[in-house]
């Protein structure tokens, strides 16, 4: 024991005791980084302590990670149809905050343990970091502590229950969905067509403008036997076979275009290939597939953008960002030549590049000293606040002159891992001294309010998605699981349909929900 109080080798095995113990899997449920707090709270009930400094840097570099996965994905989840995912995200965190609130008034619990336990219902480590920094108090901790477990378990079986609860058919709520889909978003099909409009004989696809006219791409050309990846300045001849991609729809304006339809096929050329190839280019940052020219100047097509693990449909108009794996279909001689345009530089990928990073706490501090008038009295984000701000909006904006202020996705998970590795030991050991004594005082009444807090959240959004707001059940499922922030409850669910639905639903509430909650906990920490 004597060893362990050397500060540095109690912080090292406090972590390697909490990997070891997060990796303990029970029916495929784990706590993973998370189960790092529980050990922490072990050792400080022993007599263990962290610096300061420990808990400080971890805060802010866990933050500012968040706010970097969660800006883009923040701003494009008020567009369309993700507002109204939105409103769920809102209804599940803020009725939340309310059962807590009332909560802790009857049940005299303290406010500043009342809002860790709020940040454990929620499953958000985020949260946590908002209450403590808002309470500063070690009560915030111990609260999260107890109501994590259980909100982690809740969700993930009311998920699993939620449609016999609500009679619905996982089934039908599938056919509904592609329905759903297939009339915001027709599927894209190919179709080849025989040149016989006499008057675009000649005629080059740049002066046709036929991606402008008809919404279509004009993937294949077959002339005199001869097959090829067509460019903007391929003229059409009388009996050219083309091949065009697009909806049903578009597509027959293509027929009135240029010709009737034909079964006849083109065969692929060996030097057609398809690729995928990340974009580390700095200079290509923020600027669309239009502007870099890819068709036309590089005679290729972008079929797909995988962002932070979710696939893109581009167009003309898709901005680039930082560590997107585009899909590209182009001649074998244009290859190496679009690698050179987007980068392809995986080491990039994995370089963490501190000084961006460095610049964006500077202006999140900064930000978070800021004092707003509200209702009388200076109200300021704090250090939590403006990081995550901070975050958000650079994320966002991506680039400024030759700074980029996107994180890739490996470089952007080893930093918030880091931060989270060192806030949760501070916080944890900090917090662990006190333990007993808030347990003997109250311990069953704080963990039936945690439970509390987990379920009616859950059920009144349920319950208001479906009769309500008739949001598709698997869309509403999804929805849930990134209002509680739980990626646990998401896979989850991925056995139970083959649909995509919940999934998309996640992606679009997930960055709102992270931020909605840190908000939220901040404010009740004022009480």
């Amino acid at each position: 024991m004597e060893l362990l109080q050397n500060e540095y080798v109690a912080f090292f095995a406090i972590v390697a005791l909490g990997i070891l113990l997060g990796k303990v899997k029970i029916k495929g449920i784990s706590l993973d980084v998370s189960a790092i707090i529980f050990v922490a709270l072990l050792f400080g009930h022993y007599g263990v302590k962290m610096p300061d400094i420990f808990q400080k840097i971890g805060l802010i570099f866990f933050i500012y990670s968040v706010g970097i996965q969660a800006g883009p994905g923040f701003f494009e989840s008020f567009k369309k149809d993700g507002l109204r995912l939105v409103l769920i995200a809102a209804l599940a965190v803020v009725t939340g905050a309310v059962v807590t609130t009332i909560l802790a008034y009857f049940m005299e619990i303290d406010y500043k343990l009342a809002v860790g336990l709020f940040a454990g219902a929620m499953t958000s480590t985020p949260g946590l970091a908002a209450a403590i920094e808002s309470t500063n108090s070690t009560l915030a901790s111990i609260g999260y502590g107890i109501a994590y477990p259980f909100g982690v378990l809740a969700v993930i079986i009311f998920v699993k229950i939620s449609p016999k609860i609500f009679g619905v058919s996982i089934k039908e709520e599938e056919i509904k969905y592609e329905k759903e889909v297939k009339a915001d978003f027709p599927g894209l099909i190919n179709k080849n067509f025989i040149v016989e409009n006499k008057n675009i004989f000649g005629k080059t696809l740049g002066e046709l403008k036929i991606r402008t006219m008809t919404s279509t791409n004009i993937s294949r050309v077959l002339h005199g036997g001869e097959a090829f990846t067509p460019t903007s300045k391929t003229a059409l001849n009388q009996g050219d076979i083309v091949k065009a991609v697009g909806t049903a729809n578009d597509l027959k304006k293509v027929r009135i275009l240029i010709g009737s339809e034909t079964d006849v096929l083109i065969p692929l050329s060996k030097k057609y290939v398809v690729q995928r190839i990340l974009v580390t280019n700095e200079k290509v940052v923020n600027k669309s597939l239009g502007e870099i020219g890819l068709f036309e100047q590089y005679n290729a097509t972008a079929t797909s953008i995988r962002r932070s693990g979710i696939d893109i449909t581009p167009s003309a108009h898709s901005k680039l960002k930082f560590g997107d794996k585009v899909t590209v279909a182009c001649g074998d001689q244009s290859v190496n030549n679009v690698k050179k345009l987007l980068g392809d530089n995986r080491k990039r990928l994995t370089d963490l590049d501190f000084l961006p990073v460095s610049i964006g706490i500077i202006i999140g501090v900064l930000i978070g000293k800021i004092q707003i008038p509200v209702f009388g009295f200076n109200f300021s984000l704090g250090l939590t606040g403006g990081v995550l701000m901070a975050a958000i909006i650079l994320s966002r904006i991506g680039k400024t002159g030759n700074i980029l202020w996107n994180v890739s996705g490996s470089s952007n998970q080893l930093l918030r891992k880091l931060g989270l590795i060192f806030f949760l030991v501070a916080v944890g050991t900090d917090a662990g001294g006190h333990l007993m004594d808030t347990l003997r005082n109250g311990g069953l009444t704080f963990f039936a309010a945690g439970a509390v807090i987990t379920i009616v959240p859950m059920l009144v959004t349920m319950a208001i998605g479906h009769y309500f707001l008739k949001t598709n059940f698997l869309v509403l499922i999804g929805a849930l699981t990134g209002s509680m922030t739980s990626t646990p409850a998401l896979s989850a669910v991925e056995p139970m349909t083959d649909s995509n639905g919940p999934k998309i639903a996640y992606a679009t509430v997930y960055p709102f929900a992270l931020v909605i909650i840190i908000i939220c906990s901040q404010i009740m920490g004022l009480f």
